[in-house]
């Protein structure tokens, strides 16, 4: 990996992340980190986890007991690796794995809380990048939807929580994933814009052999009178002030 290309994207509260110009991170892994409204026992897995973003954000964030994030970039987990080893928290460990091979590397039923911000294009859907990285940041190439929820079910304990973003036409088909693995839907957000503007993103949460019934809560906007909206300033919170 070319050291000119990596550089340090700072959080706040004294937190940053490596970053390269095919691992860095969006606004989606920023929502989901505050949508996953992890708790200081959560013991977490981020399934491509790719520079570490979600892991990270939360840990700034003083939440998590231990947290583990998985990819199969051996780049991608380079750089988290090397965040880990200046920031020092002593609660992030990183694995460079194919989801689908995780049995034996990684003790499944016994997380609370699994991210994952998928890739959201399903293969053959769109073109496909020769990048083989960016390739598999968008499309399903190395591993599918069902995959990444049928592993999600063996990670987590009774009551353990999946909280993904993906795209809104895609909704129907992660609910019944979910269903299917024994993750019952308990939570959805759309993410808009602005007001007026169809959602470009859901978040949602699946809780392990849990009880039916859903929240839906409110949409979140992410502009609001040609600025970001308050929530939004909330969210980005230190990540925003650690440029000013």
């Amino acid at each position: 990996m070319d050291e000119k290309l990596i550089k340090k994207e700072p959080l706040g509260n004294g937190f940053f992340v490596y970053v390269s110009p095919l691992h860095t991170f969006g606004t989606d892994a920023v929502l989901l980190a505050d949508f996953a409204a992890a708790r200081k026992n959560d013991r977490l897995v981020d399934l491509g986890t790719g520079c570490g973003i979600i892991p990270f954000l939360i840990l700034r964030n003083g939440c998590l007991s231990s947290a583990v994030g998985v990819d199969i970039s051996i780049e991608a987990t380079e750089l988290a690796q090397r965040t880990e080893s200046e920031l020092k928290t002593g609660k992030f460990t990183v694995l460079n794995a194919d989801l689908n091979t995780l049995k034996g590397r990684i003790e499944f039923g016994c997380y609370t809380l699994v991210t994952c911000n998928p890739p959201y294009k399903a293969p053959g859907a769109g073109l496909k990048n020769p990048d083989s990285i960016k390739a598999a940041a968008r499309h399903e190439t190395e591993c599918t939807l069902r995959d990444i929820i049928e592993v999600s079910s063996k990670l987590l304990q009774t009551s353990g929580r999946l909280c993904i973003c993906h795209r809104p036409e895609r909704l129907a088909e992660l609910f019944s994933l979910m269903r299917e693995y024994k993750l019952e839907p308990k939570r959805l957000r759309l993410v808009c814009q602005r007001d007026g503007t169809e959602p470009w993103l859901v978040l949602a949460e699946g809780r392990k052999c849990g009880n039916t019934g859903m929240r839906i809560e409110p949409p979140l906007y992410i502009e609001k009178n040609g600025g970001l909206s308050d929530e939004m300033i909330r969210i980005y919170g230190a990540y925003k002030e650690a440029y000013l």
